[in-house]
């Protein structure tokens, strides 16, 4: 079995238990993509019909506003998945730019392929539902430690919450996250340091 396999098995199988036919099956609907550092996956317009999950690398999910400004959605790495999601699920164009900012390995699946999945083996539509909560609960708290906290706090919510993040992705990414000037965050790193 492909390493890349295996890294995603080991993951579905913190969350629900499958027979080895059942693995196996989703091993078959899965595919391998590999993406170029500043190369996008998804950008405006497109239709998105596939979710990814990271095997190695670390992407950014973005929106650029009409001044050309970018506000930085989600950060992915290993383990975790990504994708313009109000897309894939509505099936509408995207609205987001998904882009590597590392050379990334991801497994794709396919939105028709994954709702013939939960027919088939219903324990998947348990373990998306799970995924999608804790995405749901995880932009909960950003949203209301983005009305609550100030520019330190944050960042410190953010180094505790993500410090595989923290030391991989460049300043300006973190402050653009954060909602904050790259200048805002050097002072904060110098009054913690």
């Amino acid at each position: 079995m492909k390493a890349s396999h295996q890294k995603i098995l080991e993951h579905v199988l913190q969350d629900i238990s499958l027979t080895s036919e059942e693995q196996l099956e989703f091993i078959s609907v899965i595919s391998e993509r590999k993406i170029r550092k500043k190369s996008w996956l998804i950008q405006p317009g497109e239709i998105v019909s596939n979710e990814y999950f990271v095997v190695s690398g670390c992407l950014k999910a973005y929106y650029l506003d009409d001044k050309g400004d970018e506000h930085i959605i989600q950060f992915a790495i290993e383990n975790w998945w990504i994708s313009d999601f109000e897309a894939f699920f509505t099936r509408i164009p995207a609205q987001l730019y998904v882009e590597a900012i590392e050379d990334s390995e991801l497994l794709e699946i396919h939105l028709d392929t994954l709702e013939e999945l939960y027919r088939r083996i219903p324990k998947f539509e348990r373990f998306f539902r799970l995924k999608t909560t804790a995405a749901f609960v995880s932009l909960r708290q950003r949203i209301l430690s983005s009305l609550q906290k100030n520019s330190r706090e944050r960042y410190l919510e953010f180094c505790m919450a993500y410090p595989q993040i923290e030391q991989r992705v460049a300043n300006y990414h973190i402050a653009n996250y954060l909602g904050i000037k790259p200048e805002s965050l050097s002072r904060i790193r110098k009054e913690l340091a």
